[in-house]
């Protein structure tokens, strides 16, 4: 006889078991919540897509108003090479997230202050990255010649982020360190972790010699973890990894479209 009292699923139950099955999700291991997935991603492109913009912007002077004026003259190449590298240092949260999950499994005050400074140096290094935005958008409604005198009159002034600056530069090295002492990374790949410390910071850096020390640094010591991360990760099938490959650029766009109308 069928029990009449039984509870029916609610349509939020029902959608999200469908969910499950249509879009499944890693569970939580030690790769922490990020998952494989999106973590062995984010250790390939960030730092590679970094690379790339340091790479694009080197043949001008670091400091800011060379950059300014290369903006002038080139602002596709400069735009490119800014968003370049910011988009790569967002990619690095999840990267961060992963390899400070698996330092912490092992020695959890290594992987927490590592993860912790790092984090939060990259939303520094996202602050300035906006200010270069508004810097450059001054060049093309202003000129070079406005849009320099504007920003060496603001140039040094404080502001809450400021006090990132010493975890931007710490930060690589307490990860570093974690990553080694807990035979997470070995000693050459904690090394080159470490000099993503030498990486120029603040407010329209353009590329120096250590710029490309350091990043092919934390290539080295990402990468390869990132791939294998990759391989480790639960095979989709076809079906659940078209969903994937068309439900994630469809999101990427609509993002996109939505933070251009405000």
């Amino acid at each position: 006889m069928t029990n009449r009292t039984a509870p029916m699923g609610t349509p939020a139950t029902a959608i999200g078991a469908r969910l499950r099955v249509a879009l499944p999700v890693e569970r939580m291991g030690t790769a922490g919540f990020t998952g494989r997935w999106a973590g062995g991603t984010a250790m390939v492109l960030g730092p590679v897509l970094m690379l790339a913009g340091a790479l694009l912007r080197v043949r001008f002077h670091f400091f800011y108003p060379d950059q300014l004026a290369a903006y002038e003259r080139h602002s596709t190449l400069m735009a490119t090479a800014y968003g370049l590298f910011a988009a790569g240092s967002v990619l690095l949260w999840p990267a961060v997230a992963v390899l400070a999950a698996r330092i912490g499994a092992r020695s959890p005050g290594w992987g927490l202050w590592g993860g912790v400074l790092v984090v939060f140096g990259l939303f520094a290094r996202a602050f300035h990255a906006g200010v270069d935005h508004l810097a450059f958008e001054l060049v093309r409604s202003r000129g070079a010649a406005a849009a320099t005198e504007a920003v060496t009159a603001g140039y040094g002034a404080f502001h809450v982020f400021a006090a990132l600056n010493l975890a931007v530069l710490a930060g690589w090295i307490v990860l570093a360190l974690g990553a080694w002492c807990t035979r997470v990374l070995g000693p050459v790949r904690a090394v080159a972790l470490g000099l993503t410390a030498a990486l120029p910071l603040g407010v329209l850096k353009g590329t120096t010699p250590m710029s490309l020390v350091a990043l092919t640094g934390l290539c080295i010591a990402l990468v390869p973890s990132g791939v294998r991360l990759l391989r480790e990760a639960p095979r989709l099938g076809r079906a659940v990894a078209l969903r994937w490959a068309a439900l994630t650029p469809a999101a990427i766009a609509f993002m996109v479209l939505i933070g251009q109308a405000g």
